[in-house]
C-alpha cells in the first residue's frame, strides 16, 4: 500500500524517520508529508491556513493510481479527516496516532501560545503530564531542535465538512496516552468531542502505552501497530 504519513504540530516529513523502516520492511511504499509552513523555520507561515495543509494532502492523494492509507499524528489526523471528506473513495484507511476525526466547526487546537502570529512549540510545563510520558531530556532536547512553529490559522480554523461518505472509510486509532478503553467510553456516553468518531462505522483501536508523541518515544513499535492495523 501506499502510505502518506501526516505529522503533527511542529513537526516536518523528518519526524517518521524512525517509523518509516518499519513499513518499508512490511512492503509499504511510505510518502511522508512536510506541510506547507512548515518546510522550514524562516517559511513564510503567515497565510496558511487548515485548508491549505488539507488541499496539500489532497493533491498528493490525487497523484495515485489506487486508493491510499493515510496515517495522521495529533494534528494531522484532523487534515487526514479533511482530505477523507474531500476523496472519500480515494482513502483505503486513516489510521490516527493518538488523534481522530475532526468534527464539523472545531479548531484543532486554539488555545495553544501565539507568539508573533504564529505558534512555537511551547514550554514543557504547558504540556500534560500524560503527554510526555518516555519522552526523555534526550528526546525533547531532539524534539526542540527539529521543532518548526506552526501557522496560527491551521491550528485555530474550523474544519469544514461536506461529505457524509466520510464515515464509510473504515479507521484504526492508536492510543498512546491514555487507553482506548477511555476513548470507547467516551463514544458510549455520547461525549461531545467524540460526536464524530462515533459516527464512523467501522473504527478499531488499539493501544501503544507511550506518550503524545509515539514515533519519538516507541517508533518501531509504533511501526508495528500501523502495519497490524493494515494487515
Amino acid at each position: 500500500m501506499d502510505l502518506i504519513l501526516i505529522p503533527g504540530f511542529w513537526l516536518d516529513a523528518s519526524s517518521w524517520q524512525r517509523v518509516t523502516p518499519v513499513l518499508e520492511e512490511a512492503g509499504h511504499r511510505v510518502h511522508p508529508v512536510t506541510l506547507p509552513g512548515l518546510e522550514s523555520v524562516d517559511a513564510d507561515r503567515s497565510g496558511v491556513g487548515l485548508r491549505d495543509h488539507i488541499d496539500a494532502v489532497v493533491r498528493l492523494v490525487d497523484g495515485f493510481d489506487e486508493p491510499v492509507v493515510l496515517v495522521g499524528h495529533s494534528g494531522g489526523g484532523a487534515i487526514a479527516h479533511g482530505v477523507v471528506d474531500a476523496r472519500p473513495d480515494r482513502i483505503a484507511r486513516v489510521v490516527y496516532v493518538d488523534a481522530g476525526p475532526q468534527a464539523h466547526g472545531d479548531a484543532i487546537n486554539d488555545q495553544l501560545p501565539v507568539v508573533d502570529g504564529e505558534i512555537p512549540l511551547p514550554d514543557w510545563c504547558v504540556f500534560e503530564e500524560p503527554d510526555l510520558v518516555d519522552l526523555d531530556d534526550e528526546l525533547r532536547a531532539e524534539f526542540r531542535s527539529r521543532a518548526i512553529p506552526h501557522p496560527r490559522a491551521a491550528a485555530s480554523d474550523p474544519m469544514v465538512l461536506r461529505d457524509e461518505r466520510r464515515y464509510d472509510v473504515p479507521i484504526t486509532v492508536i492510543a498512546c496516552e491514555f487507553p482506548s478503553s477511555v476513548l470507547t467510553g467516551a463514544v458510549a456516553a455520547g461525549a461531545p468531542w467524540t460526536r464524530e468518531l462515533a459516527a464512523v462505522k467501522h473504527v478499531d483501536y488499539v493501544d501503544l502505552p507511550t506518550g503524545h508523541w509515539p514515533q519519538f518515544t516507541k517508533p518501531v513499535q509504533l511501526g508495528q501497530a500501523i502495519v497490524s492495523a493494515l494487515d
